[in-house]
Formats: C-alpha cells, structure tokens, sequence
C-alpha cells in the first residue's frame, strides 16, 4: 500500500525483531524522538490509502447502479457474484494496509506488528487467486470434495444450465 520511504531517514536503532524492514517496527525501536516521522507515515498512508479506496468505492457504486438496471436475474447474479469477489479483495488489501500502517502507538507490540504485516504481505496476496477462482464451479467442486464434503445432486437445474 504505502512505502513511506521519506520518513526512515537515519535514526539509531536498538534491535529489530520483525519479518522485514518496515517503517512502523523501525519507528517503534529508533532510539529517539520519532514523533515527526510517526506524524509523517501516518498523515502519508491516510492520504495514499484513501484516496484509492474512495475511488474504488465510487466506482462500485456506479457498477452498482449498472448492475440494478440489468433485466434478467442471471444476469444480475453473476454481476453480483463477480462484483462480490472483487470487493473482498479490496477491503482485506485496504484492511490490512490500514492496519499495517496506522495503529494507535498505545499497546503497540511488536508480535501484533508482525501478525498484521504478515497478513498485508503474504496472506492478502495468497488470498486472491483463492477468492477468484472459487467463482468456478469445478474448483468450489474440487474443493468440497478436498474437504470430504460430498457433492449435492447434480439433476438440479441450476446444476445442468452451469450457473454459478
């Protein structure tokens, strides 16, 4: 989401503890005052985070209305349906870069750090193909099956037409 570079100028640090070098864990060890940089980061990463998501929210909510005034129902499901994927994916990678990059200072831990930025850089990426290929009904198949959940009868009409 945001690689605030400009506020990691030098500081003296004490040690690190933390899955890679980031600008909040480096914040929270520097030996002195950080204040201005934590001001910077924070005011940095609202501005670069919000201004896109509010972008993407304004276009959802025009996908939105083009979406209520398409006539069939199938139609409007699998508009749905895709729009509902795309917006998972947005608010976990949102989510997790908010909380990644503008957290209160109090309660602060370094474990809770890394938690959250293993979420923002390895599991949010993981995640999309995961979301958008269980659109696909063999996938979702493969994957019950994987689970030992075994499949619903197959002569429903919504099975034989193939709508997800």
């Amino acid at each position: 989401m945001l690689e605030p570079r400009l506020v990691q100028h030098p500081q003296p640090t004490c040690s690190i503890h933390h899955i890679f070098c980031d600008a909040p864990p480096l914040l929270k060890i520097a030996c002195s005052d950080t204040y201005i940089s934590e001001m910077a980061l924070h005011t940095a990463s609202v501005i670069m985070g919000s201004i896109p998501f509010l972008l993407i929210l304004i276009s959802y909510i025009y996908i939105l209305l083009a979406i209520l005034r398409i006539r069939s129902n199938t139609g409007r499901h699998k508009a749905f349906s895709t729009c509902a994927a795309h917006l998972v994916v947005v608010i976990i990678y949102f989510g997790m870069g908010n909380l990644n990059y503008n957290r209160p200072s109090a309660g602060y831990s370094l474990e809770v750090d890394t938690l959250v930025s293993t979420l923002y850089c390895i599991l949010t990426p993981m995640l999309n193909p995961l979301i958008y290929s269980l659109r696909n009904q063999d996938v979702r198949g493969a994957l019950r099956r994987a689970l030992g959940h075994h499949e619903k009868d197959n002569t429903s009409p919504r099975a034989q037409t193939g709508v997800d």
